[in-house]
């Protein structure tokens, strides 16, 4: 295949990181082609290359804000087609260390679409834009270079359902979307560049997901029943409404504590959360599949910025550099604010340079994020890793926040706003939040008037105290 036009971009992989890679490269190039394993366009159903799609999803707020950025109205789009919403801290009822936290409305927008329901409606928005394509059902073999291998120049691929021939697809520029089993890494040390540096991290982690029917109701107004799973009791669960009137429930445990998939025991597993709304709905609501499992053993970080070099005509996007611990629900909002900073050094049309890019992406995107969920991670004795004193007084914070979350309403609101993204996690330590939080778990705060960034109070009902297993 040669150039059919002046300019063009090929992305690899057509999963969401790949179609906000090819709407932000849509402004500069004359084409764009994004090529996958899979048929795509006009699928609505969970992929075999995308097996999160049959799992929750959850796109965090800062990641919405970005998604409506690229595609203007598409949050209308999606609520119109029956997709239900809410705030993360004001209708998503959240448990943490055996307390159910207060709820305030904090301008943090929830969307409740399963992952097969926002892809297909970004895929559509993204094949919309006329210069965007689809190389459905072909293989991704590696790249092609400058003689001297210091630019990328195309990627040569081959069509699953043709003869077995290879062809190349030339390129001004080549993202890789593939996801965590990219081949980046492999193909760059083929080209006599240095491995790109890797973080790993055990965390032995497994969930189930069943969709349901319910026949009682235990939201009362809520989008999402939320448990956060903790060194006491490390297992978790997200109840939620989506689309098609359905209830998805996705449950987790960490360090091998795995829930069953057969339905008895799966019941039993959801029994030993402490949560007894979502129990009871369970036992008694319509199961629309049967359970599905997934494994995530291992958080992954590829140091790109730490390079000496790097080819021009490259860059890497989400998963593909960062795969977060999924409970955390970071990985979407990473793939959209990864194609926003490409967007960033799209200089007048030309290519971006890719070691500021990565430099760009890790210290602005990646990174917050990356040192909340590692502090998450390592605050389970039994996942390995070094645990600095500085990180224990970040856990100390965090456990006191999140105490501090089921006496007042405003501490919620500041927590979730770090959790969406939307604030760096900097802001816990603000004078005014550290004040709130005392008072909180001095049991003085509803005496007080601290506003929390002028926001509304909408108080929820009094926390509970839940058992834990």
């Amino acid at each position: 295949m040669g150039k059919d036009a002046n300019t063009r971009a090929v992305v690899l992989g057509g999963s969401l990181g790949g179609l906000f890679a090819a709407r932000v490269l849509a402004d500069a190039y004359d084409e764009v082609v994004v090529v996958d394993r899979d048929l795509l366009v006009g699928v609505s159903e969970p992929r075999r290359g995308c097996p999160q799609g049959r799992h929750i999803s959850g796109l965090l707020t800062r990641g919405q804000r970005a998604v409506e950025s690229m595609y203007p109205g598409i949050t209308a789009e999606l609520f119109a087609d029956g997709v239900p919403d809410g705030d993360l801290a004001g209708t998503v009822r959240w448990y943490a260390r055996g307390r159910r936290l207060k709820q305030q409305n904090a301008d943090m927008l929830c969307v409740g679409a399963s992952r097969p329901m926002l892809e297909y409606h970004v895929r559509n928005r993204t094949q919309a834009l006329g210069n965007v394509t689809f190389l459905e059902r072909h293989d991704i073999l590696g790249l092609t270079t400058s003689p001297d291998r210091s630019k990328v120049t195309g990627v040569r691929v081959q069509n699953q359902l043709g003869e077995g021939v290879e062809e190349t697809l030339d390129a001004d520029l080549v993202v890789d979307a593939s996801g965590r089993g990219s081949r980046t890494p492999v193909w760059l040390e083929d080209l006599g560049y240095p491995r790109v540096k890797e973080e790993r991290k055990k965390i032995g982690l497994g969930y189930v997901t069943q969709h349901y029917r319910l026949r009682t109701d235990p939201f009362d107004g809520d989008l999402s029943i939320n448990g956060i799973a903790w060194a006491k009791n490390p297992r978790g669960v997200i109840f939620s409404r989506t689309d098609g009137t359905r209830v998805e429930m996705t449950v987790y445990g960490v360090l091998g504590d795995h829930p069953p998939t057969d339905q008895a025991g799966l019941y039993e597993f959801v029994k030993s959360l402490g949560i007894p709304e979502i129990y009871d709905a369970v036992i008694q609501a319509e199961p629309l599949d049967e359970p599905v499992a997934f494994r995530f053993p291992t958080t992954l970080r590829r140091r790109y910025e730490d390079m000496d070099r790097f080819p021009d005509g490259l860059l890497v996007v989400g998963d593909a550099v960062t795969t977060f611990n999924p409970i955390y629900a970071g990985g979407m909002t990473v793939a959209a604010l990864s194609a926003l900073t490409i967007r960033e050094h799209l200089h007048s049309g030309a290519a971006p340079v890719p070691l500021d890019y990565f430099k760009d992406l890790a210290r602005n995107v990646i990174d917050p994020p990356w040192a909340v969920t590692n502090a998450a991670d390592l605050s389970f004795p039994g996942v390995e890793g070094d645990r600095p004193l500085s990180l224990k007084v970040e856990q100390t914070i965090m456990a006191l926040v999140q105490t501090a979350a089921s006496k007042d309403s405003r501490v919620t609101a500041g927590y979730m706003r770090v959790a969406g993204q939307v604030e760096h996690p900097s802001t816990l330590m603000k004078p005014k939040y550290v004040l709130r939080v005392a008072l909180a778990l001095l049991g003085l705060s509803k005496h007080t008037a601290i506003p929390f960034r002028g926001q509304n109070v909408q108080p929820a009902a009094e926390p509970t105290r839940v058992p834990t297993a």
